[in-house]
């Protein structure tokens, strides 16, 4: 699981590539888990909150980058 902080230090494409890679891991555990080979389920669990942190920050910058409307 990686700490918010850590994310936050990564740039714009940085988190594009991280988010690619935990979704990439997320489809394997998964594919892993309908063949029963998967040896720790939590795992399913953690990656998607990754998955949100990414999201998160790359939203949070997204609306940092376009002028709000008034």
């Amino acid at each position: 699981m990686m700490k918010i902080s850590e994310l936050r230090a990564l740039t714009p494409t940085e988190l594009d590539a991280k988010g690619r890679d935990l979704r990439q891991e997320l489809f394997n555990l998964r594919m892993r888990q309908a063949a029963g080979q998967l040896d720790q389920p939590s795992r399913l669990r953690l990656i998607r909150k990754d998955i949100a942190r990414v999201e998160t920050l790359l939203t949070e910058l997204r609306r940092k980058a376009t002028p709000s409307q008034p």
